[in-house]
C-alpha cells in the first residue's frame, strides 16, 4: 500500500510537536569494534539496511479527507543519504562524548517534508567503540514498534528479513477485496461502541485525576527550554532478579522503586526539600498482543503511579510501588486517567490539529515524569560483525516535563537512558549516578550482600 492514513494517536503525536518539544523517541546503541571493520563499512550497512525497511521510506502528507487528516505516503524521492550521517567525538572518554553529542542531536526536530527518522554513526577518534543514535518520530512508532524497526540494522535481523522478503517474492499472495466481510463490519461496529464507552470512562477519570495543586517547585517542573541532555546508567539484570525473588512483584516494580529512591537521593544531594506529595509517573503500557496482527500505528495506554519519593525506607518504597501497580493491573490498561491515549482514538482528525496545544499543556496536570520499559530481543546482536554491548532507550519529553526515564535489558544488563531538559537538569549525570547507587543499596538491603556500583 502506497498511502495509509495516520492512526488517531499517531496524528496526535504529530500535532503535539513544536520546535521546543520534538516528539521523537530514540536509542543509543553501543558497539565494540571488530578487526577490519571501519566507519565506512558501518555507514554503508546502516544506509542499505534502513532503506530496506518499507516504513522508513514513508513521509507524512496532507489529505483532503478526512478534514485535518494526514497520511503516510511512499517518498518517491527517498534518498537514504539524507537520513544517515557520521559524526566524530574527540573526547578521551568516548561514552561521555557520545552521550553529550547525542543530547545535542536529540534537540533537533525531524524535518517534516522527509520520512521522519535519522541515524547517526558516532565514532571516536581512535577507532575504538562506536555508537549508533536512532531517532524516530513518535508518530512513526511506539516503543515496541520502534524496536522492531530499529532492529533491522542488526546483522541477525537483516539476514532473516532478507530471507523472508525473498520468500514472499516467490509466493503469490491472493488479492483481498477492499470491501470488508459483513460479519467483519458487525464486529467493527460492536468494537467501536465498546471503545467509545471506554473513552468516556477514561475521560471522567482524567477530569478527576487532574491537579490544580501541582507538585511543588523543583527542577522537574521548570519551564521547558527546548534543550536536551542525556545520561546513562547500568544495572546488573541478575541482581535485579535476585531482588525480585526476595521481595516479590515484577522486575519493573523494582525498577520503578529504584527510580523513586534515586530521585529522593538526588534531591538530597542538591539540597532540595522533599515535596509535600509524591510526584506522578506516567508508565506506558503496550496494547499490542503477543502473536497478534502487527499494527503500524501506536498502540499505547498507560498507568499513573505515585513515585514514593517521600518514603525514607527502600523496602517501604518497594512495597508502595508493588501495591500501586497491582491495583493498576487489576483495573487494566484501558481504565483510569493513565489511559488518556485511548481518548485520542475517539477524536476526529480536525480535533487533533486544533486541540494539540491544549492537550500538550494539559499533560502537566496529570503527571510529572515519564518512566517506561522497552523490551528488547534477548539474543546477541551485531552490526557488521561488531558486537552490540549496550542499548540505551530514550523517551520524548512532554511539554512541562523535564525528565523522562527509559529502561531496557540486554546482555545481562539493565540499561537506563535518561533524557532531560538541559537547562532544568544540568546535573543529570548526578541523577544517573543516583540510580546506580540506589540499586546497589536496595540489593544490599534485600540480599545482605554488598555490591560495588558499576562505573
Amino acid at each position: 500500500m502506497s498511502t495509509e492514513l495516520l492512526a488517531p494517536l499517531d496524528l496526535a503525536f504529530w500535532h503535539l510537536e513544536s520546535d521546543a518539544h520534538p516528539m521523537h523517541l530514540g536509542a543509543l546503541a553501543v558497539f565494540a569494534p571488530a578487526p577490519g571493520v571501519g566507519p565506512g563499512r558501518i555507514l554503508e550497512l546502516l544506509g542499505s539496511r534502513a532503506a530496506a525497511v518499507p516504513r522508513l521510506r514513508m513521509s507524512v502528507r496532507d489529505v483532503l479527507l478526512p478534514v485535518g487528516g494526514k497520511a503516510w505516503t511512499v517518498d518517491k524521492d527517498f534518498d537514504v543519504h539524507r537520513h544517515v550521517e557520521r559524526v566524530v567525538v574527540a573526547d578521551a572518554d568516548f561514552m561521555a562524548g557520545a552521550t553529550r553529542l547525542a543530547g545535542e542531536l536529540m534537540e533537533r526536530p525531524l524535518g517534516r517534508g522527509l520520512p521522519p527518522w535519522r541515524m547517526y554513526l558516532i565514532c571516536g577518534a581512535d577507532g575504538g567503540p562506536f555508537a549508533v543514535l536512532v531517532k524516530l518520530h513518535h508518530a512513526l512508532a511506539d516503543g515496541m514498534r520502534a524496536v522492531a524497526i530499529g532492529a533491522g540494522i542488526f546483522d541477525e535481523i537483516a539476514a532473516v528479513t532478507s530471507a523472508r522478503t525473498a520468500a514472499r517474492g516467490r509466493t503469490a499472495v491472493p488479492p483481498r477485496s477492499w470491501l470488508p466481510d459483513p460479519r467483519e463490519m458487525a464486529g467493527m461496529a460492536l468494537g467501536r461502541i465498546g471503545e467509545v464507552g471506554r473513552a468516556l470512562g477514561v475521560g471522567a477519570s482524567v477530569v478527576r485525576a487532574g491537579r490544580l495543586d501541582l507538585w511543588g517547585p523543583s527542577a522537574l517542573t521548570a519551564p521547558s527550554s527546548g534543550t536536551r541532555r542525556l545520561a546513562t546508567a547500568d544495572l546488573d539484570a541478575g541482581d535485579l532478579q535476585r531482588v525480585r525473588r526476595a521481595e516479590g512483584g515484577t522486575a519493573n516494580d523494582i525498577l520503578l522503586a529504584v527510580v523513586a529512591g534515586a530521585l529522593r537521593r538526588w534531591m538530597a544531594e542538591r539540597g532540595d526539600s522533599l515535596p509535600a506529595a509524591d510526584p506522578r509517573a506516567l508508565v506506558p503500557v503496550s496494547r499490542r498482543r503477543p502473536g497478534g496482527a502487527t499494527a503500524s500505528g501506536n498502540r499505547l495506554s498507560a498507568y499513573l503511579l505515585g513515585l514514593p519519593v517521600t518514603a525514607a525506607d527502600p523496602r517501604e518504597r518497594l512495597r508502595a510501588v508493588r501495591s500501586a501497580m497491582d491495583r493498576n493491573k487489576a483495573a487494566g490498561p484501558l481504565k483510569g486517567a493513565g489511559a488518556v491515549a485511548v481518548l485520542a482514538d475517539q477524536l476526529p482528525p480536525l480535533a487533533h490539529r486544533f486541540g494539540a496545544p491544549l492537550a500538550a499543556n494539559a499533560a502537566r496536570l496529570l503527571f510529572d515524569v515519564l518512566v517506561t520499559s522497552v523490551p528488547l530481543p534477548r539474543s546477541a546482536h551485531s552490526l557488521g560483525g561488531c558486537p552490540l554491548t549496550a542499548l540505551y532507550p530514550m523517551a520524548p519529553l512532554a511539554r512541562g516535563q523535564s525528565l523522562a526515564v527509559a529502561l531496557s535489558t540486554y546482555g545481562g544488563r539493565v540499561h537506563v537512558g535518561l533524557v532531560a531538559d538541559g537547562k532544568a537538569l544540568p546535573d543529570l549525570d548526578r541523577l544517573a549516578a543516583a540510580v546506580e547507587d540506589e540499586f546497589t543499596e536496595v540489593y544490599a538491603l534485600v540480599t545482605g550482600t554488598d555490591r560495588t556500583p558499576v562505573s
